[in-house]
């Protein structure tokens, strides 16, 4: 008895291209959470990326 598998390409594309969204989603939040943040050391820890992307923070 032989056993065929089967694999499509639609689905490995799609899973690839949700992971990607999906981290590129992640890493916005994070951007925008440390952009936002009023605490005094993640204020510090963010500070020239907030210049460097426009957020102001003074």
């Amino acid at each position: 008895m032989t056993t065929t598998t089967i694999s499509t390409r639609a689905s490995d594309k799609t899973t690839a291209l949700l992971s990607v969204l999906g981290m590129a989603m992640l890493g916005l939040a994070i951007l925008f959470a440390a952009g936002h943040a009023q605490s005094a050391t993640l204020h510090d820890a963010a500070h020239d990326v907030r210049h460097a992307t426009g957020f102001p923070c003074h």
